[in-house]
């Protein structure tokens, strides 16, 4: 009767002619193992941002960051908001930002319709302890020459929460909010423009 052994795991049976078993270890191809699952990696589910390729705007090579137009009360908003817009271009490479419109082959603009201020949390006595800003912006990049609609959004939302403490603070807060919320803004936009929605 032949004796069969119990196999450490990662070994493989083999059978000799005498009909006895050999155990050997099993061998893994490391290189092809790698090659497969980086080819599953990039091929996922088929998802991918096709609009932050090079060509999702093939004729537009440099951009001009217009002013925006302020409809709030908010002092420097629209420099705020410009700012961070062209900061956005800068870091993302795609297009070359230029200092006149006469340089563009496009054009980004937009107005700040309106900005809200909400309580987010309070504290004892029914008081704001903190605060969320709303700012709704309409948006658009256009070719320059022509005036030609790009891509554009009517009522694109951004949002930034600040604590309310003392009046000094609470202050520079609402300001440090401000210039987040204008930084996410700009890069949810630009996100959105690149991949056409």
């Amino acid at each position: 009767m032949m004796r069969r052994e119990k196999m450490p795991s990662g070994t493989a049976e083999k059978t000799t002619p005498k009909g006895q078993r050999e155990h050997r270890p099993l061998r893994i191809d490391w290189p092809l193992m790698g090659t497969v699952l980086l080819t599953l990696l990039l091929s996922g589910c088929g998802y991918s941002f096709s609009g932050m390729s090079k060509s999702a705007y093939p004729s537009t090579q440099s951009v001009f960051v217009d002013t925006f137009t302020n409809r709030t009360s908010e002092a420097n908003l629209d420099i705020i908001i410009r700012a961070a817009f062209s900061n956005e271009i800068v870091q993302n490479g795609h297009f070359k930002l230029v200092s006149s419109r006469g340089e563009a082959d496009a054009i980004f603009r937009g107005t700040i319709l309106s900005l809200q201020v909400a309580p987010l949390a309070y504290k004892a006595g029914s008081l704001s302890a903190e605060d969320r800003i709303t700012v709704t912006l309409e948006l658009f990049f256009e070719e320059r020459v022509n005036g030609r609609t790009l891509w554009t959004n009517g009522s694109f939302i951004g949002t930034g929460d600040y604590r309310v403490t003392a009046v000094g603070a609470t202050e520079a807060n609402r300001k440090n909010s401000l210039i987040k919320l204008a930084g996410d803004a700009a890069e949810k936009a630009y996100r959105l423009m690149m991949s056409d929605f």
